[in-house]
């Protein structure tokens, strides 16, 4: 009976496992850095803390960056805000004189002019850019019998009163415009200075 010859592994090679069978690396086949010594608890402590300190100042500047474009955007959109108000508010002021020059053309008509069919569509014209005006956050100043103030008013020609009040305007030469809570364009007024002091004249009849 002769014997059955049997494979003899290469000597290179390791042996196949049986089927579902794993193989597990010895104590002696596992890898192991020479010298290498496990780190200890301490060490791992400290590195959790380092880990801490960074996570914390990575949130810092996060926080940080978002803070800044917040306020980049709001400043942005403030400025493009008072650009576009301060471009309206040079046109509404350039449109004041034509007002201005519109109502002492019609303070001048003469009653015959008055009465003529096309001074009725003149006078459309103003009413219609006072109109535009007002939609646009533009109202008249109310000057005459209040006290001056120089933030909203300018002084041209001081003049005794009779009531002897001091301070309080008494004409409007050039009517003042608001733009919302602002000042468009200060009023040019006459202001009483105290009473009128009685001329020579009087005082020798008396």
């Amino acid at each position: 009976m002769s014997e059955e010859l049997q494979p003899v592994p290469h000597p290179e090679q390791p042996e196949t496992p049986p089927d579902g069978q794993e193989v597990v690396a010895t104590e002696a086949e596992a890898p192991v850095a020479e010298g290498a010594a496990p780190p200890s608890v301490e060490d791992l402590q400290a590195r959790i803390a380092e880990l801490e300190r960074e996570k914390a100042e990575l949130r810092d500047n996060w926080l940080r960056a978002v803070a800044d474009y917040k306020n980049f955007k709001r400043r942005t959109e403030q400025e493009r805000a008072d650009l576009i108000r301060n471009a309206s508010a040079a046109l509404l002021l350039k449109l004041l004189p034509v007002m201005d020059d519109l109502e002492r053309a019609m303070a001048s008509v003469t009653p015959e002019v008055a009465e003529t069919p096309w001074y009725g569509g003149f006078k459309l014209i103003p009413q219609k850019l006072q109109t535009i005006l007002e939609s646009e956050g533009v109202s008249q100043m109310q000057t005459v019998g209040e006290a001056f103030d120089p933030n909203r008013h300018e002084a041209i020609i001081y003049e005794p009163s009779e009531d002897g009040e001091d301070g309080k305007v008494i004409a409007e030469l050039q009517r003042g415009y608001m733009l919302r809570d602002r000042v468009l364009r200060p009023a040019m007024v006459k202001v009483s200075q105290g009473r009128k002091q009685p001329s020579t004249s009087e005082t020798t009849n008396e």
